[in-house]
């Protein structure tokens, strides 16, 4: 194919292989700062502005080089030199927006460089047209018809080279671009892998790959270059995947390789400790960028996130204001904006923000999750649905927003439908403990017990985060009269709240002393029975029960009953329930040293 003929500015495609061909152990740092210089300049001559500020960005992160170092800039092909004049007048053109005048001077032009920025041209003149008339005509939850025009005949200019074999990276690329927009989504993979194969240090075709891949069966099956960007990307699709411990091996292991002073790795180490809810190290981390980076706007909306869920008003606010000095008119501003309203509860006001943002941006998809929040809070259920699909159009691995939908039939008492998107949102957080509980629940409603036991349980055992899961699986068999379950259960909930010195709900603890010692006294356990009312009697909700069963048990005491001897009840700390549930085994309750 052409692309393994001459590449862009003249360079031989084999010597652009053995560039790239550096191993996955980084062992050369020099020779990547000299491709990533190289790339820079190839990137910038075509205006992926993106892929510039990337590359940019992981060289600013490396060593300075010495000038005898510095790579040559690539040979002129004779092609080149005839399209120079045009194409510099055409690319002043492209810098001002002005892209159908750009394309125009550009017809008729041979070389690879010049054909690329007209195509692309072409494409962004579609673009720019179709948003337009997108923010003129349509609200921003009504879904829009309006396409690009441009698609279908690029993709039959593109198409018919892509089979002589006359695409190079960049055009390949632009080609996976034009058919992912026309859904054409199996063909946009494959070129997209054949792209990065051409060109393998062009982040933006990694990227585009990236937002086509939905599981990790589908990753392992791409046949992707062996290239040290290949790190980069697998990280990028792990924490995609919410497969977080494996980025944040591969993110550790950039750093040691040398990118320690990368403020991208910084960022993208913030965001995965935010998909995994560690905020303290999310925000330590969007702290240190800042102070890094301080007029940094990307991801400055998910360290919002962050300060919204810490109810950190002062910060959000700060952080509000500065976004607005340095650019109001940026989607991640809005989104901050709209966070911050929100916190104050001024909810119509946030929803303005989010729909701003969206003008700015259709395809944000933080922006959609928000706005369709913003609306549950208004209990305007229609509206959410709307905002959460579109958040899924976007991006069908956003659990938030299968999530919010699965919440926003709850609310509607539509349970079949929830049912079906919590197991969504669970397939994309497996081990999210919020995930499994709204499934149980939602077994509950629909009777299906058995399911809802497994799904509590599972919430417990990977880390019950709201710590109510116990809580409801000990309900579930009080109500089914599984009391020594229920019991074990109960046991387990209050050893972890008052192990963890967190203080809940006094409702919720009164009323699992409040079981127990009425179970311990069936058992003639007169001992607990006694510890577990004096302790209701710490509760006013419970007081009076606690006192009852005091006088209880010492009216039985006058009468020379025993406890039981058994102390072990293995009924009660054996198997959690008839469904095999693994279970630890604990040592019966010892309220004595626990201060409520």
């Amino acid at each position: 194919s052409a692309s393994r003929g001459r590449l862009e500015g003249g360079a031989t495609a084999q010597q652009y292989e053995k560039m790239a061909a550096l191993s996955s152990e980084f062992g050369d740092l020099v020779q990547i700062k000299k491709q990533l210089i190289s790339v820079i300049s190839l990137c910038k001559e075509r205006g992926l502005v993106h892929s510039v500020k990337w590359a940019s960005e992981l060289a600013f992160a490396l060593k300075p080089l010495p000038m005898s170092e510095l790579p040559p800039p690539a040979p002129l092909t004779e092609e080149d030199v005839e399209d120079l004049d045009a194409l510099g007048l055409a690319k002043s053109y492209f810098d001002l927006k002005e892209y159908d005048r750009a394309a125009y001077f550009l017809r008729g032009c041979r070389s690879k460089k010049a054909y690329f920025l007209y195509m692309y041209s072409r494409y962004l003149s579609g673009e720019k047209k179709k948003d337009d008339e997108t923010v003129d005509s349509l609200g921003p939850l009504e879904k829009g018809q309006v396409r690009n025009e441009a698609l279908r005949e690029l993709r039959v200019e593109l198409s018919k080279k892509h089979r002589t074999g006359e695409l190079d990276g960049f055009t390949l690329y632009l080609y996976g671009v034009v058919l992912r927009k026309l859904d054409l989504l199996k063909e946009a993979v494959d070129v997209f892998v054949e792209a990065t194969h051409a060109l393998p240090l062009h982040w933006g075709a990694w990227l585009e790959l990236c937002n086509l891949i939905t599981n990790i069966e589908m990753l392992k099956s791409l046949s992707l270059p062996d290239c040290w960007i290949r790190d980069f990307f697998l990280a990028h699709m792990y924490t995609e995947l919410q497969m977080i411990k494996e980025a944040l091996q591969k993110y550790q292991s950039l750093i040691e390789a040398g990118f320690s002073k990368s403020t991208y790795i910084i960022s993208q180490i913030a965001v995965a400790y935010h998909n995994i809810r560690d905020i303290d190290q999310a925000l330590s981390l969007f702290n240190e960028l800042r102070e890094q980076d301080p007029y940094r706007i990307e991801n400055m909306d998910t360290f919002s996130n962050l300060l919204y869920v810490r109810s950190m008003k002062p910060e959000l606010s700060y952080l509000a204001h500065n976004l607005v000095e340095i650019d109001k008119y940026r989607v991640e501003t809005c989104c901050v904006i709209g966070n911050y309203y929100s916190l104050r509860s001024q909810h119509e006001k946030a929803a303005l923000y989010f729909q701003r943002a969206l003008k700015l941006n259709p395809r944000c998809l933080g922006a959609w999750t928000l706005m369709g929040h913003e609306y549950m809070e208004m209990k305007n259920t229609s509206a959410a649905i709307q905002a959460y699909r579109h958040a899924i159009e976007v991006n069908k691995r956003d659990y938030r927003a299968w999530y919010g939908l699965g919440q926003t039939y709850e609310i509607l008492k539509m349970h079949f439908y929830c049912l079906y998107y919590y197991r969504r949102a669970h397939q994309l957080r497996p081990n999210d403990s919020r995930m499994l509980v709204a499934l149980g629940e939602c077994y509950e409603k629909l009777s299906q017990l058995s399911e809802a036991k497994k799904c509590y349980w599972r919430a417990y055992s990977v880390g019950d985060v709201e710590r109510m899961a116990l809580l409801k699986l000990a309900k579930l068999h009080e109500q089914l009269n599984e009391s020594d379950e229920a019991a074990h259960c109960y046991i387990i909930y209050i050893q972890d709240i008052f192990s963890c010195g967190e203080l809940l709900e006094h409702v919720e603890v009164s009323t699992a002393l409040r079981y127990l010692g009425q179970y311990y006294f069936k058992n003639k356990r007169y001992d607990e029975a006694s510890l577990c009312a004096q302790r209701c009697c710490d509760y006013n909700d419970a007081r009076e029960e606690g006192k009852a069963l005091l006088r209880q048990i010492s009216q039985v005491r006058d009468q020379g009953e025993a406890s039981s001897a058994d102390v072990s009840l293995p009924c009660v700390f054996g198997s959690l329930s008839n469904n095999n549930t693994p279970v630890r085994r604990v040592s019966p309750l010892d309220l004595s040293s626990v201060t409520p």
